[in-house]
């Protein structure tokens, strides 16, 4: 089993940052890659940045150039910094880890919101 505990979110206005962080815990010798995701009202939920335990990176295409994803693997820490924000990023931003067996981890959410 992996935990994962989101904190970080928060109201801010058009154009401002936050940083979302991650707190893992559990079987983590068994992830493969953690990232973040999100979901809108109505809306599925997306990926938004995922790093491989190899330190690769990637983006949807939506958020590249605005959003970094970082860890801190000594405190077991994932990061999603956002800036630029935009109304349209306004989402319920939720923590994954997938193990080797393509198992899912999810955390309980944390709420961004962007005002115009």
């Amino acid at each position: 089993q992996v935990q994962l505990v989101e904190s970080g979110g928060g109201l801010v206005q058009t154009g401002g940052s936050l940083r979302l962080s991650c707190a893992a815990s559990g079987r983590l010798f068994s992830v493969k890659a953690v990232g973040w995701y999100r979901q809108a009202p109505g809306k599925p939920r997306d990926v938004v940045a995922t790093i491989t335990r190899g330190g690769s990176t990637d983006y949807a295409d939506s958020v590249k150039g605005r959003f970094t994803i970082s860890r801190d693997i000594l405190k077991n820490w994932v990061y999603l910094q956002m800036n630029s924000l935009k109304p349209e990023d306004t989402a319920v931003y939720y923590c994954n880890a997938a193990d080797y067996s393509s198992y899912q981890y999810w955390g309980q959410g944390t709420q961004v919101t962007v005002s115009s």
